[in-house]
């Protein structure tokens, strides 16, 4: 048992400490608008991302999968919201202006914060396959409520480490200085990659 949750730590911390949108948007919120805003973001990731996790292990995922047009329409309101940061970004990144930012320009709150991080992760219904691949891969066909519990209870303590993480780490003062210095390059690289992210959605089966 305890090596099988090794396994599905290891794998999520992976999964979700690897470069994508939400933490690439995390950093860029937290290097352009400071640590309350990216807080704020990093803590609708988790919710959405939590919940993700929970429809997974309850079972509920089967029944989403099976209706195949709900989950379309899913991954289409996804692929459109990230081809949209994109072109945010992109327009940030040929601006002369400083310190315009494609995903904190029009968050003044800390409110517009948590919805962007959480129509971020609302919008990748792949997700939710990403937290049944982990459970099957750890848990097994037939694991007790404890082990499943473990699983789904470290996975979301990892996860809320890995995005408050990103959050705190990119909002001090040389990262803010370095995004000053590089923030067009930084907002290319934004906006390359929520459009591939955008159309991956878009395009996949």
């Amino acid at each position: 048992m305890g090596s099988d949750l090794f396994l599905v730590y290891g794998a999520y911390i992976l999964a979700a400490g690897s470069p994508g949108p939400s933490n690439l948007a995390i950093m860029s919120a937290a290097m352009e608008k400071g640590r309350g805003s990216a807080m704020a973001m990093a803590a609708g990731v988790v919710t959405v991302s939590f919940a993700w996790g929970l429809i997974a292990v309850s079972g509920l995922a089967a029944l989403l999968l099976r209706y195949g047009q709900a989950f379309i329409i899913l991954k289409a309101m996804g692929g459109l919201y990230l081809l949209w940061l994109a072109v945010r970004a992109a327009r940030s990144a040929i601006s002369a202006r400083q310190g315009v930012s494609a995903i904190a320009v029009a968050a003044t709150s800390k409110s517009t914060q948590f919805r962007r991080g959480a129509l971020m992760h609302i919008g990748n219904p792949k997700a939710v396959l990403s937290w049944l691949a982990l459970m099957s891969l750890g848990v097994g066909p037939n694991p007790s409520t404890t082990h499943l519990a473990a699983a789904f209870g470290g996975c979301v303590l990892l996860g809320t480490l890995i995005f408050f993480g990103y959050a705190v780490l990119f909002s001090t003062a040389p990262m803010a200085h370095g995004y000053a210095r590089n923030r067009r390059w930084i907002e290319g690289v934004l906006a390359l990659t929520f459009a591939g992210a955008g159309l991956r959605l878009l395009l996949s089966r």
